[in-house]
């Protein structure tokens, strides 16, 4: 299961419901696929085929919507 957080400009930011419990989000488009931690502070943790400008604006997606993505994450783990 893959529950989407959000879409926008062209991005799916999800998580995987079975993996590591270190808060992250998966980002994916036509371009690519990306993974960001989100602790102890947004860092790229991989990187398919995204550009820097690409990457760039995926982290300041993710800073405009970390509080969603932080609840988000809270609600369908702690059940």
């Amino acid at each position: 299961m893959s529950p989407t957080i959000f879409r926008e400009a062209g991005y799916r930011f999800f998580f995987f419901s079975r993996e590591e419990s270190r808060i992250h989000v998966h980002v994916v488009s036509e371009d690519g696929e990306a993974k960001f931690w989100l602790e102890p502070e947004i860092e790229l943790a991989k990187n398919y085929h995204y550009s820097r400008r690409q990457l760039k604006d995926i982290e300041s997606l993710i800073e405009a919507h970390f509080n969603e993505i932080i609840r988000a994450w809270q609600q369908h783990f702690s059940g």
